[in-house]
């Protein structure tokens, strides 16, 4: 089973740009989707991009509205989040997630078999 890490979580003022990025251990790396999902204080968690095993596609939640992007690097078995022009609300704890299947809705919590350990993004105001 794959293990996932993720790192790149920090503090950044509004405005700023932070790279989170999410290490699997699997050699069939390029046979998961990925997901990216975050938890803030007080708040279930929630989507917040995913993209194909290919990279092919790529699916954000409404909020980001072109400031983040997904992408991945299947020969470092790694996929990233650039996350850009970050607010305040963008403070949470991101989690990478990994997906086996093939499916249309990659926003569902559910389509995911395992999850990394969060790393920590505060943004100040």
């Amino acid at each position: 089973q794959v293990q996932l890490v993720e790192s790149g979580g920090g503090l950044v003022q509004a405005g700023g740009s932070l790279r989170l990025s999410c290490a699997a251990s699997s050699r069939t790396f390029s046979s998961y989707a990925m997901g990216w999902f975050r938890q803030a204080p007080g708040k279930e968690r929630e989507f917040v991009a995913a993209i194909s095993w290919s990279g092919g596609s790529t699916y954000f939640a409404a909020f980001v509205k072109g400031r983040f992007t997904i992408s991945r690097d299947n020969a470092k078995n790694t996929v990233y989040l650039q996350m850009n022009s970050l607010k305040p609300d963008d403070t949470a704890v991101y989690y990478c997630a990994a997906s086996r299947g093939l499916y249309s809705d990659y926003d569902r919590e559910l389509r995911y078999e395992t999850w990394g350990q969060g790393t920590q993004v505060t943004v100040s105001s």
